[in-house]
């Protein structure tokens, strides 16, 4: 079965020490549950989210600043995030573990590697329609 409309669908390979771990290789673990509705393609979401090593070291943070606003499924972040945040509900909080091949990017932030297994944790702030 294929559903692109939401992450809930998705099937899930394992699940070990409450880590997720999808099809695609991104393991996630929900660690404040939210409210309401899902987050689907298509939809502008507005999250808090902090970036760091697998070590702890904190690349990236959100917190403090106006959060960060993309659609899901528009190519605005990299497709880790994207697919780790399709689903959540607000104020949602999700620890996501991004595998190589789900955290290419061009640019941003030019100090990474683009080989990095990179850890976010992600706080689903609005849904906006």
């Amino acid at each position: 079965m294929v559903c692109i409309a939401s992450f809930s669908c998705q099937k899930h390979t394992q699940q070990q020490n409450g880590m997720i771990t999808t099809v695609s290789g991104l393991q996630y673990k929900i660690l404040k549950e939210g409210t309401g509705e899902e987050a689907k393609l298509g939809q502008d979401v507005q999250i808090h989210e902090s970036t760091s090593y697998r070590d702890g070291t904190l690349i990236f943070s959100s917190e403090g600043m106006k959060p960060l606003q993309f659609t899901l499924g528009g190519k605005m972040v990299i497709q880790g995030v994207d697919e780790g945040v399709r689903g959540m509900k607000k104020g949602e909080i999700r620890k996501l573990i991004v595998p190589t091949s789900l955290s290419k990017r061009s640019s941003y932030p030019p100090i990474l590697s683009k080989d990095s297994i990179l850890v976010y944790r992600i706080e689903l702030i609005d849904i906006i329609h």
